[in-house]
């Protein structure tokens, strides 16, 4: 299930983000990329540990916690923290599968990783290249959104950026251990929610809510993890 959350960041925060990020101290890419992807990783990236990581990471999970739309479509167990990276003359990412589990820098804490995320911090307009391209059963769809958007996508997928020939694609990446492990019993539980939503606000009154909503959460008791 690949979705767009449109306008995570408003257009100001983005604007902060970017001032922050533009002042930063890059590295490269590589250092976390497993043995087979580094040789097909060719970006910069912010150090896990750098405050500006920290702090820029902690703003984003605080702004994803109030999206009602992020929750329904990922139902997090444990989130990842954001990570930060730019792709600039020619850089790129080649065909990849994201590592399954990936454990938080300095902590014991491990995430097994079902769905991908990518919140974009750059505008289409500002870089030639850079689409996020993921492989799915109806082929490979090539992403590239506005600042403040974000895309959910299933871990297990093979995807790549492609190279970035003009400006500057700067981008936040993180994961997340969803409440329930499979892809396609998350799309379910997502469009019953987003149905269940469109009833509430056209006749609250329905009765037939309250049977819906049952359903919900008697398939999210069946199918969670915790």
């Amino acid at each position: 299930m690949l979705i767009r959350i449109p306008a995570v960041l408003s257009s100001s925060q983005v604007a902060e983000c970017r001032q922050l990020l533009e002042a930063a101290d890059w590295i490269d890419g590589g250092v976390t990329a497993g043995h087979l992807a580094r040789a097909a990783k060719h970006n910069l990236q912010l150090p896990e540990d750098a405050d500006l990581a920290r702090q820029l990471g902690d703003f984003i999970l605080g702004v994803l916690g109030q999206s009602q739309e992020f929750m329904a479509a990922g139902l997090p167990n444990k989130i990842y923290p954001p990570m930060f990276n730019c792709y600039q003359a020619g850089g790129e990412f080649d065909f990849h599968v994201d590592n399954a589990i990936r454990r938080v820098a300095g902590t014991p804490v491990k995430v097994r990783t079902d769905v991908s995320m990518t919140l974009f911090l750059s505008s289409p307009d500002e870089y030639e290249g850079g689409e996020l391209v993921v492989q799915d059963t109806y082929g490979e769809q090539k992403i590239k959104c506005d600042a403040g958007d974000l895309i959910l996508y299933p871990a297990t997928s093979v995807h790549r950026v492609t190279p970035v020939t003009k400006g500057r694609r700067l981008a936040a990446f993180f994961w997340l251990q969803s409440l329930v492990r499979s892809d396609e019993q998350r799309r379910i539980l997502y469009e019953l929610d987003k149905s269940i939503q469109a009833i509430s606000a056209t006749t609250p009154e329905n009765p037939e809510l309250v049977r819906l909503m049952g359903i919900y959460h008697n398939l999210l008791r069946q199918w969670s993890e915790t």
